[in-house]
This record gives structure tokens, C-alpha cells and sequence, in this order.
């Protein structure tokens, strides 16, 4: 049942059907199978296919977690660092990330790498967040070749490498991740590491400022202002920077100073 669920919620093989992948889900959580509790509890955080209720969705991810699925801890401990639905507890967060990990989930390392890579509610330790971040990379976690780039990036635990951070934030982006397509945009405006590319710049600023990402909406517009890699349409740019505003990007709520008066004649 879990099985089939998880077909039916990313349609592989299947149409997709959040709500039957709910109930089977739900089916195989009352029968013991612990992962079955951990993804239910996601649906439930979410409200794919039920309707959202984030006190039942937490209750059955701790009943996840503590039958087993390593996955389950693992959004536990997202939710404990960031205080969503329960008091912040940044210790509580790095024991989830940490029994995670040690169990197996790569995600779980991802977490814990980033924590490490911050120095958020742990010691910062570069060398050590670049191995965690490394294995979960290398398992295709997405997080985890973010945050590996941003170490390759800024010489952080591993040797200065424009061309590595490029490419582990490809590997990001391509995981659908939106933070490693705007990064992977900006070496590409640039062209450090990378062959430069307003064209493709553009596009993964487009789409990330699709997902709400303020900043690079903030980006394009400067590539709108200046016609680099789209037509030049600063009217455009004066949107663009509006959508970014509202997105939270506070650099770009700044009005444009107003223009000089004329002198008298």
C-alpha cells in the first residue's frame, strides 16, 4: 500500500491521485509501516489530497520518526529549525537531522551539513558540513549540491572553485531546486566559472522569480533595464522590481530617487 502510494502521489506508472495516495498511506501507517506514517504526516502538512491540518501532520511524523523512518525525522527536525508549528528548538533539530543521517537519510545530512556549514545551533565546522553536504550530493539531494556550491563558492572547507560551485549548483537546479537555478543564474551573468550566458541567466531568473523568489525577480529586471539577454524594457523592470518587493526582497522596495527640478528660467 505505502508502495503504491508513492506512485500515485508522484504519477509514475500511474495517474496521479493525492487523495487515494492519502488513504493508502493511512492504510499502511494503521498497519505499522512507519514510512506510511512519515509521508502521511507530509500530506498532512501540506494538504495534498486531504485538507491541511498541520497539529495531525506533526503528530504523525513523530509517530514516524519514532517507529523507524529516518525521513520522518528529518522533517521533524525542519520543523523544530524553523519553529513551524512548534516552539524553535535548534537542538532538538540537530539530534533529528543527526539520527537521521546516522540511519541512512541523506536528507537528514543535508540538514546537518548546512547547520554545520552556518554554525546554527552547532560548533561551525566547514570540513565537517562539506562531507555531510558531499554525501547527501552524492545521493542526489538537491539541498545537499546547494550547499556544497556555496562552499566552493567562498573557498569554505574545501579549495576556491568557481567551475565546482557551478556545477554542484546545477545539480541543484536541476533537482528543482530554486536557490541553486538563482545561484547557478548569477555565475552565468557573470561568467565566473562558467562560460558567460544572459540568455540562460534570464531564464533561470524568470522561473525562480515564478517561484516567488524575490531577489531574482530583482536580477531580471536589471537584465530588462540593461537588454542583456531580453529585450531592453525598463517599464517591465520597474514590475519586475515591484514583484520582488513584495516577495520580501526589501532592496528592491527602495523608490528611485526623484528627479532633479528644473531651474528656473
Amino acid at each position: 500500500c505505502n508502495q503504491l502510494a508513492v506512485k500515485l502521489q508522484k504519477g509514475e506508472y500511474v495517474l496521479r491521485d493525492d487523495a487515494r495516495a492519502a488513504t493508502l498511506f493511512d492504510r499502511a501507517c494503521t498497519g505499522g509501516v512507519a514510512p506510511g506514517c512519515a509521508s502521511l504526516g507530509v500530506v498532512y502538512q501540506r494538504g495534498r489530497g486531504v485538507r491541511r491540518d498541520s497539529a495531525r501532520g506533526l503528530s504523525l511524523l513523530q509517530k514516524g520518526c519514532e517507529q523507524g523512518a529516518m525521513d520522518g525525522c528529518a522533517r521533524l527536525g525542519m520543523l523544530y529549525r524553523k519553529g513551524a508549528g512548534v516552539p524553535m528548538d535548534l537542538p532538538r533539530a540537530v539530534a533529528l537531522f543527526q539520527q537521521s543521517c546516522e540511519r541512512g537519510d541523506t536528507d537528514g545530512c543535508a540538514h546537518l551539513g548546512a547547520l554545520y556549514a552556518s554554525g546554527e545551533g552547532v560548533s561551525q565546522d566547514p570540513t565537517r558540513a562539506a562531507g555531510l553536504l558531499t554525501r547527501a550530493c552524492d545521493a542526489k539531494v538537491a539541498l545537499g549540491c546547494l550547499g556544497l556550491g556555496r562552499l566552493h563558492a567562498t573557498g569554505t572547507g574545501v579549495p576556491k572553485n568557481d567551475s565546482s560551485a557551478a556545477a554542484f549548483f546545477k545539480s541543484a537546479c536541476e533537482s528543482k531546486e530554486t536557490e541553486g537555478c538563482f545561484q547557478r543564474a548569477i555565475l552565468l551573468e557573470a561568467g565566473q566559472g562558467v562560460t558567460q550566458n544572459f540568455d540562460l541567466a534570464a531564464d533561470l531568473y524568470r522561473d525562480a522569480c515564478e517561484d516567488a523568489h524575490g531577489e531574482s525577480c530583482a536580477r531580471l529586471a536589471g537584465l530588462y533595464d540593461k537588454g542583456a539577454g531580453v529585450s531592453r524594457q525598463p517599464e517591465h523592470a520597474v514590475t519586475l522590481r515591484k514583484r520582488a518587493c513584495g516577495y520580501g526582497y526589501k532592496e528592491a522596495c527602495v523608490k528611485p530617487a526623484a528627479p532633479a527640478p528644473k531651474a528656473a528660467a
